[in-house]
């Protein structure tokens, strides 16, 4: 049986989980500050075209066009299904007591 995680769960890996933290501290991407944004090595097309923002909790890749929400980008780093990155990220919280 599929594990099902509350609609309040999942909104707040997405957006209380910050997406700075994750690409810095937990997948240990590539990236570097610049003109005021936090800008990482795009794991789709490998391109610094990229920026982070905080009010929406999203990270972009201007070059792909793409969007990356905290649990995307453990999906796409680590390889990871859905399931998978929700229980890398719950657990990631729990080991840096958060």
């Amino acid at each position: 049986m599929a594990q099902r995680y509350s609609r309040e769960e999942l909104q707040r890996l997405r957006n209380k989980v910050l997406v700075n933290d994750v690409i810095v501290h937990i997948l240990d991407m590539p990236s570097k500050v610049r003109d005021g944004y936090l800008r990482f090595l795009c794991p789709l097309c490998s391109e610094f075209l990229t920026a982070c923002n905080p009010r929406t909790n999203l990270a972009r890749c201007f070059r792909c066009e793409r969007n990356f929400n905290p649990i995307d980008l453990v999906m796409v780093v680590k390889g990871l299904n859905f399931r998978e990155a929700v229980e890398f990220l719950q657990d990631m919280e729990q080991r840096l007591g958060r």
